[in-house]
């Protein structure tokens, strides 16, 4: 294994580490990205990298116990058996994140071709009313620094500027949403949240997150 990495030039050694580093801090890569700039889906170089040394990183991570996982039909890299989240989420940042893979799989079931989905922050607020998880509307605060949050680790990306963000706002979904919450039960989960002694439980909502990426 070290042979490989030795033999490889410079260049690609210090992108392989940034690749590593990504799958630790993050757990998946994305294949495509959006750029807001151009309107379009981008390739990311650190997905390319990853795919060049496939073999590599699953010999790599298997000796910590860890499962490196690509599908190619969503284009993700992922891996299994690290911890998905360097903090803890809030409350809202919980629901959101529930509530979009709830809307993503609804979509995905449809006639969708893509597998990047698009909804409005307004459905996202709707979508939690109708399961009664929140009380009021968040504060534009709140919202703008939740969306803020999850676009940090590309489970979205807002396609208009945060500091516009309104109910119209357009949120893309990433299909890595399905490598941080598998499994079929968002909507019991969902549920819980209505109750009162959920309310503020980050401790709570934490493990339920990492239960769920199991």
């Amino acid at each position: 294994m070290i042979e490989y990495y030795e033999q490889i030039p410079q260049e690609e050694q210090d992108l392989l580490t940034e690749v590593i580093k990504i799958l630790f801090r993050q757990t998946y890569l994305l294949e495509r990205k959006y750029d807001r700039r151009t309107g379009r889906m981008q390739y990311v170089k650190e997905f390319r990298t990853c795919s060049r040394h496939l073999e590599f990183l699953r010999d790599y991570f298997s000796i910590a116990g860890i499962t490196l996982k690509e599908n190619a039909h969503m284009g993700v890299i992922y891996i299994q058996g690290g911890q998905v989240w360097a903090e803890k989420l809030s409350r809202l940042a919980t629901i959101y994140l529930l509530i979009l893979k709830l809307i993503y799989d609804e979509q995905m079931a449809g006639v969708s071709s893509s597998s990047h989905i698009v909804t409005t922050l307004g459905a996202v607020n709707g979508k939690a009313g109708e399961f009664r998880v929140l009380k009021n509307l968040p504060s534009v605060t709140e919202m703008r620094k939740t969306i803020a949050l999850l676009k940090k680790y590309q489970i979205i990306e807002p396609l208009e500027a945060l500091e516009e963000m309104n109910e119209q706002t357009r949120i893309m979904i990433y299909p890595c949403i399905n490598a941080v919450l598998m499994g079929d039960e968002i909507r019991r989960l969902l549920a819980t949240f209505g109750e009162e002694d959920n309310l503020g439980d980050e401790t709570a909502i934490q493990s339920t997150i990492e239960d769920l990426s199991e």
